[in-house]
C-alpha cells in the first residue's frame, strides 16, 4: 500500500482520516494525497421556467475556504516524515475520489456522522465504484492501530474474497479471526480463506458462530467487541446496494454503526 488517498475536508474527522492514512504510509513506505473536493454543481439553481443561475459570491467563498483548508494541511504535514500532495477538485465527492482512486492502494473516508458534509454512505458508495479497498473510519477514530486484533467478516462470497486479498498487507503479525455466521454452502469455504492466509505467512482463526434471535449483521458488531477487533475486514453488499437500502444487510449496518474500523472492496 504505498499511494494512499484520503478525502479531506474540514470536519472533525478529516484529522483522523489523515493520521491514519500517515500511520499506513510509515508503515509501507507509501505517499499520501489528499483531495479536497467542492462540487460546482452546488452552486448552481436553477428556476421553474428552465433557467439557471451561478451563485458566484458563495463559490468564491467556499474556493477561498478550500485554498485556506489547503494551506493548513500544508502546514500540518510540512514536518512529516512521509511524502504527501494535495489535488482540488470541482466534481462531486463521489466521483472525484472514484477517479483519483483509480491509480491508488488504498483510499481513506469517514463513516457517517450527526453532521456529516460528504455523502452519507461516501465508504460504501465508493467501494462500489472503485476496484481499491476502502479503509472507513469512526468519527472519533485518530489514527490506526496495527497490533489490534482484526476480525474478517466472512460469508465464502467474491466480495467477502475480493477484501481479504485487498487486505493482506494489514494483517500481517496481527490476530486474524474469520468469522462466519452460520455454518452454510459457500462459494469459498473459510477453510479455503485460511489456506490462503496461511501461503501468505498469516495463520488465523475460523470461528463458526450461531445467528440465534440477532440479525447477522448485530451478531458480527458482537463478535468484533469481544475480539477487542481495531478492524473489520468485509466485502461490501454481497446484496444488492438497494435492497441492503430497503431491507438492510451486513454492510448498511455496520456503515452506519460507524464503532469499528472497516476495510470495504467489492
Amino acid at each position: 500500500m504505498r499511494s494512499i488517498l484520503v478525502h479531506a475536508d474540514s470536519d472533525a474527522a478529516s484529522e483522523g482520516r489523515l493520521q491514519a492514512a500517515l500511520d499506513v504510509a510509515r508503515r509501507f513506505e507509501g505517499h499520501v494525497r489528499l483531495m479536497i473536493a467542492t462540487p460546482l454543481q452546488q452552486f448552481v439553481s436553477f428556476d421553474p421556467f428552465g433557467g439557471s443561475y451561478f451563485a458566484r459570491e458563495a463559490l468564491a467563498q467556499a474556493q477561498a475556504e478550500d485554498l485556506a483548508l489547503e494551506a493548513r494541511l500544508a502546514d500540518d504535514l510540512a514536518n512529516e516524515d512521509v511524502p504527501w500532495d494535495i489535488v482540488m477538485a470541482d466534481g462531486d465527492i463521489l466521483g472525484s475520489l472514484a477517479v483519483a482512486a483509480t491509480l491508488s492502494d488504498l483510499a481513506v473516508v469517514s463513516l457517517p456522522g450527526e453532521r456529516e458534509s460528504a455523502p452519507p454512505l461516501l465508504a460504501g458508495d465508493l467501494a462500489l465504484a472503485t476496484p481499491v479497498p476502502v479503509l472507513a473510519l469512526p468519527q472519533q477514530a485518530r489514527g490506526l492501530d496495527f497490533d489490534a486484533p482484526v476480525m474478517v467478516a466472512w460469508n465464502g462470497s467474491s466480495q467477502a474474497a475480493a477484501a481479504l486479498r485487498a487486505a493482506l498487507p494489514l494483517l500481517a503479525g496481527r490476530a486474524v479471526t474469520l468469522v462466519s455466521v452460520e455454518d452454510r454452502d459457500e462459494d469459498f469455504p473459510g477453510t479455503d480463506a485460511l489456506r490462503y492466509l496461511s501461503r501468505h505467512g498469516i495463520h488465523a482463526e475460523l470461528k463458526i458462530v450461531e445467528r440465534g434471535v440477532e440479525t447477522v449483521e448485530e451478531r458480527l458488531e458482537k463478535e468484533a467487541e469481544a475480539l477487542g477487533a481495531g478492524l473489520i475486514v468485509m466485502g461490501a453488499f454481497g446484496k444488492s446496494r438497494l435492497r441492503e437500502t430497503l431491507f438492510g444487510g451486513a454492510t448498511q449496518y455496520l456503515l452506519t454503526s460507524g464503532r469499528f474500523p472497516l476495510l470495504l472492496a467489492h
